[in-house]
């Protein structure tokens, strides 16, 4: 079961954190080439570009979990039918948010907080970066598709050759042609449409059951991957809430360094964030496969070393950033206040993942396994019940300490919340059986 753990979640972990390593290495190139004032403007577009994520996320799992589903009931048919169903209504939402974002980007930006000379950098970033719109939410959900049709490796060799073709191209467009902010954007969007390239061929060379073709849209299949896939799209939307509230919580109290501050710390936590991400990616086809197969002890296996996995991944990076936090800030600036500012902010915010961790995985296995509902309560909690409130209490009476620890409380009174839940249910549900 360990063997076939590794199988599935090591590929989709290091996928994950190339993926978020080049989105690092961007923000270093955007500090050091275009200055501290751009890497507040992608700050500020941050929540948008985790919105698509989350949208390529409730594509993939939700469509991924259906297919696993089908193949564990040996329908393969079924499977390949609703893999195209899920591809074609990408493609629509994808264009659909492409051309929004790039005729109203202004808009958005001033939306999700920009002001002053934040705003132009801010409309140019989006603008560009929405042009790859397409090939950015498609990778994210054609590597999820493939892992779940045994080809995990190609997978992460799409994801890790984009990334490198994005660092590339960073260096270009930024340094030698200097493209500014949108050098940044479209290096990115050429790394994407590498990785789609290249998961090509998982299809062209029918190295599993799912292939493209026509399929007329079926409203019950539609209808039913939404709805399994929306807590991946919410998990993804509670950390955009988290990050827009934090920016419009330092836009209140703080200045342009506060916000350069939290983009260089974004831009670290990303690999923690993703990490996670890429676990409670990597095992959801286990649980949905082994679950539909009525083999519930590697149901339970798999959700114990999951957990193990969260707390291993958080205590290296805790350890890491504690110790070479400095050394790695400043490869983003040479400014000294903001890397003070920044190290400070680092260490307290990274304390938040040991907890955002858990809540993923629990919020990943209650998704796969067929509960939904159970999974949104958890975004819930963590997104609109105790953030805001405590994001409000810990700026008032702690300042800029206070953002940074708002995360970590309301994280933990989510999961606090949740478990007594599930002790309160399942000691009802107890009692009844033995009345």
């Amino acid at each position: 079961m360990f063997k076939e753990f590794n199988k599935y979640v090591l590929p989709s972990v290091l996928s994950m954190f190339i993926s978020s390593l080049y989105a690092v290495v961007d923000g270093i190139f955007v500090g050091r080439g275009v200055g501290d004032l751009a890497l507040g403007a992608v700050n500020i577009v941050v929540p948008l570009t985790i919105f698509f994520f989350g949208i390529a996320s409730m594509f993939a799992v939700g469509g991924g979990t259906l297919i696993s589903e089908n193949f564990g009931h040996k329908k393969i048919e079924n499977g390949v039918i609703i893999f195209r169903e899920v591809f074609q209504f990408l493609i629509i939402i994808s264009l659909i948010l492409s051309v929004l974002c790039i005729f109203f980007a202004k808009e958005i930006v001033i939306f999700l907080g920009a002001k002053d000379e934040l705003i132009p950098l801010s409309v140019t970033y989006l603008k560009y970066y929405s042009i790859f719109c397409i090939p950015n939410i498609i990778g994210i959900s054609l590597g999820s598709f493939i892992r779940n049709d045994g080809n995990p490796n190609l997978a992460m060799i799409a994801t890790i050759s984009g990334a490198l073709t994005n660092i590339l191209f960073d260096y270009i467009f930024i340094f030698k042609m200097d493209f500014g902010i949108k050098g940044a954007a479209i290096a990115t969007g050429i790394g994407q449409s590498l990785t789609v390239f290249l998961i090509m061929f998982h299809f062209f060379f029918k190295k599993g059951h799912l292939s493209f073709g026509k399929s007329k849209f079926n409203k019950t299949n539609i209808e039913h991957f939404v709805k399994l896939g929306f807590p991946s799209f919410f998990t993804e939307i509670t950390f955009s809430i988290i990050v827009f509230c934090m920016n419009m919580a330092l836009l209140k109290i703080g200045s342009k360094n506060e916000i350069a501050s939290f983009g260089i710390i974004n831009y670290i936590t990303t690999n923690i964030y993703m990490l996670l991400l890429g676990l409670s990616f990597g095992v959801q086809p286990l649980f949905s496969y082994y679950f539909a197969a009525k083999s519930f002890k590697k149901v339970s296996y798999f959700y114990k070393i999951s957990f193990l996995s969260s707390f291993f991944i958080n205590f290296i990076s805790f350890f890491f950033f504690y110790k070479y936090g400095y050394s790695v800030i400043r490869l983003f600036t040479e400014d000294q206040i903001i890397i003070k500012e920044t190290y400070v902010g680092l260490i307290l915010f990274n304390l938040s993942f040991f907890i955002i961790g858990l809540n993923i995985i629990q919020a990943g296995y209650y998704q796969a396994i067929g509960k939904p509902m159970d999974s949104n309560i958890i975004c819930i909690l963590r997104s609109f019940v105790f953030l805001p409130i405590i994001i409000y209490i810990f700026t008032k009476y702690f300042g800029l300490k206070g953002i940074w620890l708002s995360v970590l409380f309301s994280e933990l009174l989510s999961f606090i919340t949740w478990n007594i839940y599930l002790f309160i249910k399942e000691y009802s549900h107890k009692k009844i059986l033995l009345n």
